[in-house]
């Protein structure tokens, strides 16, 4: 068990755009993409910025002065995240609204830790869930309206800190939260360098890909599923518009769940390309697969999850992917647009088949190479079909809606390790999810086309889970 540490909160303030003419009031409809998750937890994210002689007094007399300069200066062009969903009762569906004359803004706390930094970012051994949530804030979320955005800076002191960003998840999905967190760390270090160049700072502009798109009008929906969505929400908790998020099991204190980080390098996903493709099934089948990094190193940590949790014969698994549809859609979006775009799908399988010891790999690489290959315009567009059975999934406490649930947050295209503030890119990029089962996904710090993967499971599922990983790659 972890040793308890302690964190003090020294300030919580709210961070809003420059005063300008230029800032208004604002309001950014929500599309189906976004209602679908309007109840489900937060994306939680955290980065570690390791600085081995960090004094309080250099944090509170530098970085969090830039950290909050850039981060007003930011909100200039992410408007909507300073403000809050709200469900007006003469409005069909929520909505994103901005009002600069109501104090609106992005909560920002600052906090101590005296935690062991190198044990929270570090990657050679197992790290208890419990100890991450006190570097994380809290949405404020009430009946009427919920906040977008909220973050936090927590030092630690002659070792570094950390940002966390948590973002509500009918906002945002991973792509848009990523293209936010790159743009504040671009001001950031953009202010840095123009303060050491005495240059005026009035001139820092965002590069075309940090440009957010905000357009609704990009997205068709022509059956009104916006509304629908909104619709079985408001009937799944008795006609009641809150914004107070479904109950989901959380953890307790001291758990036993815990949370350790893999890595896979371009040469050990070529080996499990090379094994997939020689399989002897699919070779009589003379099948092309899709075999990105993204499916072949899903295909690989599900297996060894299958088998870590003793998932076994009959069994039902489901095997689901996600994915970006910005570029899928038609007509497709901008690469920039800023909002929820992702659809996940998924296949039912018998754990026999996910854990046979030849052909396990290839089998579920296969069946994640047909479900990418399937993503198509009608299975990516929203459905009442979907919203059913994100209801269900709800209503069985986050559980297995068709048998045992194996999904995958994140993604190894986001490009988190770019989000260098100026002092140098993160040690650690976290995605927190206290789920057993759960699994996230981002590129390798050293780039490579290496995939880091971070698991949650019981201490025991772990150790297996982590003897099945590395003796599975040699």
């Amino acid at each position: 068990m972890a040793e308890k540490h302690k964190v003090k909160i020294h300030s919580v303030s709210k961070i809003s755009p420059p005063s300008s003419d230029s800032v208004t009031a604002c309001t950014l409809p929500l599309t189906y993409f976004d209602t679908q998750w309007l109840k489900f937890p937060h994306s939680e994210g955290l980065f570690f910025y390791q600085i081995t002689d960090l004094t309080f007094d250099l944090f509170n007399s530098v970085i969090l002065p830039m950290l909050v300069h850039s981060l007003s200066l930011t909100l200039l062009h992410y408007l909507p995240l300073a403000g809050h969903i709200m469900w007006p009762a003469d409005s069909v569906k929520p909505a994103i609204y901005y009002f600069p004359d109501q104090n609106d803004g992005v909560s920002f706390t600052v906090a101590e830790s005296d935690a062991d930094f190198s044990h929270l970012s570090g990657n050679n051994g197992n790290r208890e869930a419990v100890e991450f949530h006190h570097l994380t804030p809290q949405l404020s979320i009430s009946d009427d309206k919920a906040e977008v955005v909220a973050i936090q800076i927590t030092l630690f002191p002659k070792q570094g800190f950390c940002i966390s960003v948590v973002a509500h998840h009918a906002a945002v999905d991973g792509k848009s939260k990523t293209m936010f967190e790159r743009s504040w760390a671009y001001f950031c270090k953009q202010l840095i360098q123009m303060q050491r160049q005495n240059l005026n700072n009035s001139s820092i502009l965002l590069p075309t890909e940090l440009i957010p798109c905000f357009d609704r009008t990009l997205i068709k929906d022509p059956k009104g599923l916006d509304v629908v969505y909104a619709n079985h929400w408001l009937a799944f908790q008795s006609d009641k518009r809150s914004f107070k998020l479904v109950s989901m099991p959380v953890l307790k204190a001291h758990s036993s769940v815990v949370r350790k980080s893999f890595e896979l390098t371009r040469e050990d996903i070529k080996k499990l390309r090379d094994k997939v493709q020689g399989s002897e099934v699919l070779i009589r089948q003379a099948k092309e697969l899709h075999l990105s990094s993204y499916v072949l190193t899903c295909a690989y940590v599900y297996v060894c999850l299958v088998k870590a949790m003793g998932v076994e014969g009959d069994a039902t698994v489901m095997l689901r992917v996600g994915a970006n549809c910005r570029s899928r859609l038609d007509p497709p979006l901008s690469v920039n647009y800023f909002g929820n775009c992702v659809s996940g799908h998924g296949t039912p399988a018998k754990a026999s088949d996910v854990v046979d010891p030849e052909n396990g790999i290839a089998f579920v690489a296969d069946k994640l190479s047909d479900l990418v290959k399937g993503l198509k315009r009608e299975v990516i567009e929203g459905s009442e079909e979907k919203i059913l059975f994100v209801l269900k999934y709800v209503k069985e406490g986050g559980g297995q809606a068709s048998g045992r649930l194996l999904a995958v947050a994140g993604s190894n295209r986001f490009d988190v390790y770019e989000s260098d503030f100026g002092w140098g890119k993160p040690k650690r990029a976290e995605i927190i999810l206290d789920r057993v089962g759960s699994i996230y996904l981002v590129e390798g710090r050293n780039g490579g086309g290496a995939v880091e993967v971070g698991v949650v499971l019981e201490k025991p599922q772990m150790e297996a889970f982590s003897s099945l990983f590395v003796n599975g790659l040699n």
